[in-house]
């Protein structure tokens, strides 16, 4: 069954081959694994992310492998690589499609290319506030929303918090939509980011994290989008001098299993680590909270304008975006979402 799924997806995945002779150089890091340095078999779980080890969000994972350790009494353990060592998110997915890599955490945005539904984290101002998209994420509608991936071979283990979007821009603050008028906005590889952007009056203007901050520095691009933590840690702060807080998107990050591993544990190993993600979200949330108090502080002291804008001019000029969605399957699950 392996080798059939395997041969399906060979034209798609050919990246992920690229990316699994990392997983080789890197020491034969496998999915899944067992190690009897002790005398009794330790189940290992490889997992990857693309963050920095001071993220929140990796605090959370951290938080998760050490009470799997505990929970489990040293009979499981995750070995986390961080930092994009295993590649991009889309690549560490398709690893985990084939089966060469047991778990990772990714943001919804490349989810949208493996299961259409998760698109409804995309669209602007589904959520009115924090409260209604924790709401939203533990209501059956959202918990459905984390297992539909199975179909693809990837099973949600849970949501982090990965916090609200905001515009930030380096010559000028945004109050208004009309403030986007011919600026130049990065946005993620997401035709639904640069449609939103446009809706807003903006050029939506997809390049890569990594490139940003020159972009910034540059004047390639007039402004971007992302969370506090975000901008603070990756420097954009330096160049960026207004954070307006329209918080146009929640979104969630997600830490998923490869369905093919997840179906090789047993039982109570399931048990346990689905018990240590449970907790970890707990922990996680904490952490992400102090850290975008502490960020947008820290952007303050560094001469940032915080800006609050009416965030109802920017929602209503998204509404007939929205509704050109009619059809679709994110469109649904927005709808029931908004009526939470």
């Amino acid at each position: 069954m392996m080798n059939k799924f395997l041969i399906q997806k060979f034209t798609r995945l050919s990246t992920a081959y690229r990316v699994f002779r990392q997983v080789v150089l890197l020491g034969g890091v496998a999915l899944l694994a067992t190690a009897c340095g002790t005398g009794s078999e330790v189940t290992v779980l490889k997992m990857s992310h693309s963050l920095p080890t001071d993220h929140p969000v990796h605090g959370g994972i951290a938080h998760m492998a050490e009470r799997l350790a505990e929970l489990s009494g040293g009979k499981m353990r995750v070995d986390i690589y961080p930092g994009g060592q295993l590649g991009s998110e889309r690549e560490q997915i398709e690893l985990l499609q084939i089966g060469s890599l047991a778990m990772t955490k990714v943001s919804s945005s490349p989810m949208e290319s493996f299961v259409p539904e998760m698109k409804v984290f995309s669209l602007p101002y589904v959520f009115r506030d924090s409260e209604h998209f924790w709401r939203a994420l533990n209501s059956d509608i959202g918990k459905q929303l984390l297992l539909s991936g199975e179909r693809v071979g990837l099973r949600g283990l849970g949501y982090y918090d990965a916090g609200a979007r905001s515009f930030y821009s380096v010559d000028k603050p945004i109050h208004t939509p009309e403030d986007l008028t011919g600026l130049k906005v990065r946005v993620q590889n997401s035709n639904t980011s640069v449609q939103m952007v446009r809706a807003l009056g903006g050029a939506g203007t997809p390049i890569a994290f990594g490139e940003l901050y020159t972009a910034l520095d540059q004047g390639v691009v007039d402004g971007a989008e992302n969370n506090p933590p975000s901008f603070v840690t990756s420097g954009h702060f330096e160049v960026a001098k207004y954070y307006s807080l329209t918080e146009h998107t929640y979104v969630p990050d997600i830490v998923l299993i490869s369905s093919y591993i997840w179906n090789r544990l047993q039982a109570q190993e399931k048990n346990w680590l689905q018990q240590a993600m449970d907790e970890s979200i707990v922990v996680q949330r904490d952490l992400w909270q102090q850290s975008t108090q502490e960020s947008l502080k820290l952007a303050q002291q560094a001469g940032v304008e915080i800006v609050y804008p009416d965030k109802s001019h920017f929602s209503d000029r998204v509404n007939d975006m929205l509704e050109s969605l009619r059809g679709e399957p994110s469109y649904d699950v927005k709808k029931a979402f908004r009526a939470l």
